[in-house]
């Protein structure tokens, strides 16, 4: 999407509304602003999946905490025979954990955008926060601690730091808390990136039995276990469970978000995917992606949702000998003639 009205959307002002301006421009404007409920929207507007850009979100939670931390008030300071203390910290300081949880999103935005030594900064200062103002075992101190590792660069230690971190949130949390199967998903996900698939698979099969019963069958967690399971099962070749999953997690994101919701296209997608080089079925793989690709353009076609997709099915389409809608796809998107080249 090149425009997009997130000023009339979180009441900015500064930009006229008949002016065409990009987002980029259009969020700075909104990040000069002091107002944290303008900011908090537009961190959350920036949080939807049509937009391009996930580090136009990183610029608006920095705001956010710069907002917050302006407004705390300076640590008093007092002598105590002679010496010089800080006051006692006041635990749970609804400011403070304000500024903390503003951190932990800022953790988890940086890892998404691949920053992660801000990342790792942004959770460690979360996670001694957390402890302190809320105790080394709760809830919060836990979640982010998975966080924390799953941005860590000692990739060989992961899944071992993973396997203590999730021992901990059973013994103080019990196995269904939402933080637990956070855990325990991470833990899931580290598996397959390791090639541990038979591993991964009991994992991820535990996560999706613990998120059904404590969210239900149309939660997002509970569907991304579902689509997390369809991966594996890929990897394995073994596309029979792969489809069982990815069309259970495709229902669900219908009822939930509607038929062109962008994560509900991205499941029409990947089943097409399945079809195309798993099944080598060609003629329902051609079907899948041209439904896919007629939700994406509503992005635009430089979306890169749509880009990404309008290339395998133009593949698909030579496979099955459609010149005729490969021609019409090709002259729609010169960039596959391109690349063909």
């Amino acid at each position: 999407m090149e425009f997009f009205y997130v000023l009339e959307i979180v009441g900015g002002r500064g930009v006229h509304h008949n002016v065409r301006v990009n987002l980029e421009t259009q969020v700075l404007v909104i990040t000069r602003s002091e107002d944290l409920l303008k900011l908090r929207a537009l961190a959350k507007l920036c949080s939807k999946e049509f937009f391009d850009d996930p580090s136009l979100l990183v610029v608006a939670w920095r705001r956010i905490l710069e907002v917050l931390e302006l407004a705390m008030p300076p640590v008093a300071e007092k002598k105590i025979r002679g010496k010089k203390k800080k006051q006692q910290r006041k635990k749970n300081d609804p400011r403070k954990l304000e500024v903390l949880d503003t951190c932990h999103a800022l953790g988890r935005t940086c890892g998404f955008v691949g920053d992660f030594d801000d990342a790792r900064r942004y959770y460690k200062r979360a996670k001694e926060g957390y402890e302190e103002q809320l105790g080394r075992d709760s809830e919060m101190a836990l979640g982010v601690t998975s966080g924390l590792i799953m941005a860590t660069d000692d990739d060989g230690r992961i899944i071992e730091k993973l396997r203590y971190s999730l021992k901990r949130c059973e013994r103080a949390l019990g196995e269904e808390n939402v933080v637990t199967l956070d855990t325990l998903n991470q833990l899931g996900n580290k598996l397959d990136e390791s090639r541990e698939y038979e591993e991964a698979i009991r994992v991820h099969e535990r996560c999706l039995a613990g998120r059904t019963n404590v969210l239900g069958e149309d939660h997002k967690d509970m569907l991304g276990s579902l689509n997390n399971l369809g991966v594996v099962y890929g990897k394995l070749r073994n596309y029979k469970k792969t489809m069982e999953y990815f069309e259970r997690a495709l229902k669900g994101l219908e009822r939930m978000l509607g038929k062109k919701y962008p994560s509900t296209l991205d499941r029409v997608f990947n089943i097409a995917i399945v079809y195309d080089n798993g099944f080598e079925d060609y003629g329902k793989a051609e079907e899948l992606y041209e439904r896919a690709l007629e939700g994406y353009e509503q992005f635009g076609k430089d979306h890169k949702r749509t880009k990404n997709c309008a290339e395998p099915f133009a593949l698909c389409l030579k496979f099955n000998g459609n010149s005729e809608r490969l021609t019409q796809l090709i002259s729609s998107y010169p960039c596959l003639n391109e690349n063909e080249e």
